[in-house]
């Protein structure tokens, strides 16, 4: 849960334009990054550290060797070649894991592999392909396993090439000294971060846990894929894209089965979803058709709870509904697509709820403008990681792109790194699915203009 009790959304102002700018920075203000809870390792990826970590001990521990070979003393194989080799005596085995190490003395060598400790004695390791493998033979191309030859734990080892001090050794501390910061709060753990903490002995580390995102698609006319279409209906296609975004955007994701167009069967789904969700999100149903059920189900639970809460309540607009003495507003935004939308706070924890459009492309870009930031700001990142990144580039196009006045249009676009230009992909329309999966971002134009001709260059936001 969050940290804090949200603030709720801001009053609505009878049918205005919300500007986008003002929706997210709405949505934004009403969410905490989650509490702080300590994690065993695995469990902790995708999360962000919430404290500094340092390094116990230093890693490596102890000087080993980074080769497979023989530790030795440089003077020993000074001046050595294959003509005239170093010929040694092999005192032992000294294997990754070894303890008790035999120590190396003058005319001697110590068979070591990769990872074992650097014994006493020893000042380098020469690789065993630049020896015999102590074979008696030419140079070796590796060694043989130590069960299957025992007795070449000792005997001589013919050495071919002279080896300076410290050649082939990692020395202690070189990848990080004691009392090193190991990684600095508000780090994401990913596999490189889990690995360098299990390796300074980290069994457990304390983080902001990944959100909880439960993700429910509304429509009577909806079927899950995989079972026949009848007449009148479609795949439910929703639920897997915010689903997938959700995961995208770092969050545990619940899919929910579409709901159908009742009211008080989504009331009641909601309802037991809100033990595990930290973020709610619908899709459908925020509109002004008759069977907008969304709409219908958060105003029906607001009714009952209305007159108790009406009196905390600061200037109820007509689309205002109050859920448990918070607030879901059903709003109007500059943009397209996606100008449906809703969003307030549910039940007794005042779980964020975010009611989405239900055309599959609003739906989508509704998710990347606002609720992959509300997911962000629940994982405790940054501001600067909060929303996706954006560049400026140029339009390449056969034609002019026309924008509605008065809204900042998203349109789906291929963007070109290497020539800084971007090119539409399919129509307008927020039903085109197909367009929208060849797209990797967001081509964005803005409210007060209608018209972009090729070659002027927009802010691109890129979604990949």
């Amino acid at each position: 849960m969050s940290s804090s009790a949200p603030q709720h959304p801001r009053p609505a102002d009878g049918h205005r334009l919300w500007s986008v700018d003002e929706h997210l920075a709405d949505v934004l203000g009403a969410v905490r990054p989650l509490e702080p809870i300590e994690l065993q390792l695995l469990d902790a990826q995708g999360c962000v550290l919430v404290e500094d970590v340092t390094v116990p001990v230093a890693l490596p521990p102890f000087d080993n060797s980074s080769m497979d070979g023989y530790a030795v003393r440089t003077a020993d194989v000074q001046g050595a070649s294959e003509e005239f080799p170093a010929v040694l005596a092999v005192v032992g085995d000294v294997a990754a894991g070894s303890g008790e190490l035999p120590t190396v003395g003058p005319g001697e060598a110590a068979r070591i592999m990769t990872g074992a400790p650097l014994p006493p004695g020893a000042e380098a390791v020469v690789p065993v392909e630049w020896t015999d493998g102590g074979t008696g033979g030419g140079a070796a191309a590796g060694m043989t396993p130590a069960s299957a030859a025992p007795e070449q734990a000792g005997g001589e080892v013919r050495v071919h090439r002279a080896a300076e001090a410290r050649a082939h050794v990692r020395a202690r501390g070189s990848d990080v000294q004691a009392g090193d910061l190991a990684l600095a709060a508000g780090t994401v753990l990913g596999p490189p971060q889990i690995a360098l903490l299990a390796a300074i002995g980290r069994g457990t580390v304390r983080v902001r846990p990944r959100p909880r995102v439960v993700v429910l698609s509304t429509g009577s006319e909806l079927v899950q894929p995989g079972e026949p279409l009848t007449a009148g209906t479609i795949y439910d296609s929703n639920s897997f894209a915010l689903a997938a975004a959700a995961r995208d955007a770092g969050a545990i994701a619940y899919r929910v089965g579409a709901v159908a167009d009742d009211a008080d069967t989504l009331r009641s789904t909601i309802e037991d979803q809100l033990i595990r969700a930290d973020l709610l999100v619908t899709t459908g149903g925020v509109s002004v058709g008759a069977y907008d059920v969304v709409k219908e189900a958060l105003s029906s639970v607001g009714s009952a709870s209305s007159s108790a809460s009406s009196s905390g309540s600061a200037g109820t607009g007509e689309d205002d509904v109050d859920v448990d003495a918070t607030r879901i507003d059903f709003r109007k935004l500059a943009m397209q697509p996606g100008k449906p939308q809703g969003f307030g706070t549910i039940g007794p924890d005042h779980t964020p709820l975010l009611a989405l459009p239900g055309n599959p492309v609003s739906s989508y870009v509704s998710f990347e403008l606002f609720v992959r930031p509300a997911i962000r700001t629940l994982m405790g990142l940054p501001e600067s990681e909060v929303r996706r990144p954006s560049v400026r580039a140029v339009l390449k196009a056969d034609e002019a792109l026309g924008s509605p006045a008065g809204r900042r249009q998203f349109l789906r676009g291929k963007y070109d790194a290497e020539s800084g230009t971007v090119s539409p992909v399919g129509g307008s329309g927020s039903h085109l699915i197909a367009a929208l999966a060849h797209a990797d971002s967001l081509m964005v134009v803005p409210e007060d203009v209608t018209s972009v001709e090729p070659g002027t260059e927009l802010e691109v936001v890129l979604l990949g």
